[in-house]
């Protein structure tokens, strides 16, 4: 493929530029991403200050995911045709007003219902900074940044725990979300200064029938998934929800090859790189919810209190990181390819050994160490790499957001597909180790698949048709 790229040597004053850009999209990304970790030390706080159930108050977290999941695919189809500097800065300023209207909501339901924008502001974040940072950098700076980007997630799963106790016992819940008005306020306006412009794409329809359509996809796939191991009820919903979710995907497929600016153009996946990359993510989104229930073995095994099971996933989380940081050191050396299958071995082999807990407490820290080092590899930014590389630079917002999209749905899948098998066994320590084996073998899976990625990027959809640089 012939790089194109949209800056070439870099002045002191361009690096200046690049070097505040960069820390503006990660200050955001950081942000959104650290309101995902501390909620859960906040929900006794807010179950006796709204008096909700346990099953009420997990509604934040749905409400959340979905409406950022929805989101993501909007945010990155208007950054395409509108740029990003006005869709990265929109989506900045939703999370802000939800924060805020969170901090002062009378009741749950108006907390729902601000959860909900704060998750379509989030849900624009992540991938209107990554197709940021492929419009303006060049390969090999791209690799390094994205590996920053990509080990934001482990900086706030550490953070953000002890960051939500501190805040909720001294000052009170609500300030937890208050912090995030002069955080959004900072990235507003360095945003304004250092994003890029871009030239829009030619004004055209707007695709209202393949918005719709994803949005009902996107809703009965998350409740056909999240119902699957639930009550009777939810046993007898989950078939219909899927059956549909198949029915919806067909009429989008059919929908969008008539867009002439589809909100998910088929082109993309009709690139055989592009369609590996998007089911590699998804086995991504799969290692991610692995990791939650870990703290089940370390109970269950090694009698480690409840108190202090989160502790046991610190080495994992601290491993997540560096893993992460490095692999984006070495992506322009070694290339995505090679990243991509080191990550899924190291997952294999980690999640493998966590499905045998007779080993012994050493051995499952070494598992979890694996898992965090792998983790921190396929999330570092290989796979955005190559959505970078073979995507036209003028649906990078696109590619980006499906990558988000596949890595949420993985990551509901997994929780949904561990609990499923460790409660169709008892809940116990077996069904665990079952459903840590179902999980290895599903990183093997994505093992070999990774042996299908090039080596080298060998071309992009389309010609880049307009500069992104600073």
């Amino acid at each position: 493929m012939t790089q194109q790229t949209t800056a070439s040597p870099i002045s002191p004053s361009a690096d200046a530029v690049q070097r505040r850009l960069v820390q503006v999209l990660f200050v955001g990304v950081f942000m959104a991403a650290l309101d995902s970790a501390i909620v859960g030390p906040v929900l006794p706080a807010l179950r006796a200050a709204f008096g909700i159930d346990n099953r009420t108050a997990g509604l934040l977290t749905t409400v959340f995911s979905l409406s950022s999941m929805c989101s993501t695919a909007l945010m990155a189809y208007f950054s395409d045709r509108h740029g990003r500097r006005p869709v990265y800065l929109a989506s900045v300023a939703l999370f802000a007003i939800g924060s805020l209207c969170i901090a002062l909501a009378p009741s749950f339901d108006l907390l729902l219902v601000s959860r909900a924008v704060q998750g379509i502001g989030a849900g624009g974040i992540a991938p209107v900074a990554s197709a940021v940072i492929g419009d303006v950098f060049t390969p090999e700076r791209r690799g390094r940044i994205l590996g920053l980007i990509g080990a934001t997630h482990g900086m706030a799963f550490v953070l953000g725990p002890p960051l939500a106790t501190l805040l909720t016992s001294t000052l009170g819940w609500r300030w937890l979300f208050l912090v995030n008005i002069p955080i959004a306020l900072v990235v507003l306006v360095f945003g304004a200064r250092s994003l890029p412009s871009q030239r829009p794409l030619a004004p055209g329809p707007i695709d209202l029938a393949g918005m719709g359509v994803t949005l009902l996809l996107l809703l009965c796939l998350v409740m056909g998934i999240s119902r699957l191991p639930d009550s009777a009820t939810g046993l007898l919903l989950w078939p219909w929800f899927l059956a549909l979710s198949g029915l919806l995907l067909v009429a989008l497929v059919a929908i969008e090859k008539r867009q002439t600016q589809a909100l998910i153009p088929m082109a993309l996946f009709e690139n055989r790189q592009l369609a590996l990359t998007y089911l590699l993510t998804l086995g991504v989104g799969f290692s991610m919810g692995g990791i939650v229930f870990l703290t089940s073995i370390a109970t269950l095994a090694y009698g480690i209190s409840i108190e202090r099971a989160g502790l046991a996933l610190l080495p994992l989380v601290l491993c997540s990181m560096v893993g992460s940081m490095a692999a984006g050191r070495l992506l322009n050396r070694l290339g995505a390819r090679a990243m991509v299958i080191f990550g899924f071995a190291l997952l294999t082999l980690g999640y493998l050994q966590s499905a045998v807990p007779q080993t012994g407490l050493a051995a499952f820290v070494l598992a979890s160490v694996l898992v965090g080092v792998g983790v921190g590899v396929v999330v570092s930014g290989a796979l955005r790499s190559i959505a970078i590389d073979e995507a036209p630079p003028l649906l990078r917002g696109t590619a980006q957001g499906l990558i988000n999209i596949f890595n949420a749905v993985g990551t509901l899948l997994a929780v949904t597909c561990i609990s499923a098998i460790a409660d169709f066994e008892g809940g116990g320590l077996t069904g665990f180790s079952h459903a840590y084996l179902a999980v290895g073998l599903s990183m093997l899976a994505m093992l070999l698949l990774g042996f299908g990625l090039q080596r080298k990027v060998t071309g992009a959809l389309a010609e880049p048709t307009h500069s992104a640089g600073p």
